[in-house]
């Protein structure tokens, strides 16, 4: 069995992401980007924490694959994960503790990266040129 990447429960990370959704929801900017394409709110919760245990406690219990869907949703742009990563990064501020709140943002920081790498040009069939 693989050990957690950090001490955490999986009711914090259900918690987490439950009160992250519900600042997304009121949120200007992200607000209207989720909910044209989330229906059910508890569905999607659920399956985003199934990914956040996935990816930090090694549950196993996430399939599905973020860049396609991602890319798929038309209107995600890559900008925007510096706001839902700063929004991301609020929430856990205020729900955990400190240490804790640190090493998931990083992570957090990471994934969002290559998201916005993978969305930054459609066309792109790869990894960079380095010549």
């Amino acid at each position: 069995m693989i050990p957690p990447r950090f001490d955490i429960t999986p009711d914090q990370i259900d918690r987490v992401v439950a009160i992250f959704y519900a600042a997304v929801r009121q949120h200007p900017g992200l607000g209207p980007v989720f909910a044209a394409h989330v229906q059910d709110w508890p569905a999607h919760e659920e399956k985003i924490a199934r990914f956040w245990r996935n990816a930090i406690l090694h549950e196993r219990s996430y399939d599905g694959n973020p860049m396609a869907v991602h890319r798929a949703a038309g209107n995600v742009r890559p900008p925007m994960f510096e706001v839902w990563l700063g929004l991301f990064d609020s929430v856990l501020r205020r729900e955990l503790p400190a240490e804790t709140a640190a090493q998931w943002s990083a992570l957090a920081h990471r994934i969002g990266a290559g998201l916005r790498y993978g969305l930054l040009d459609d066309d792109r069939a790869g990894p960079p040129s380095l010549r």
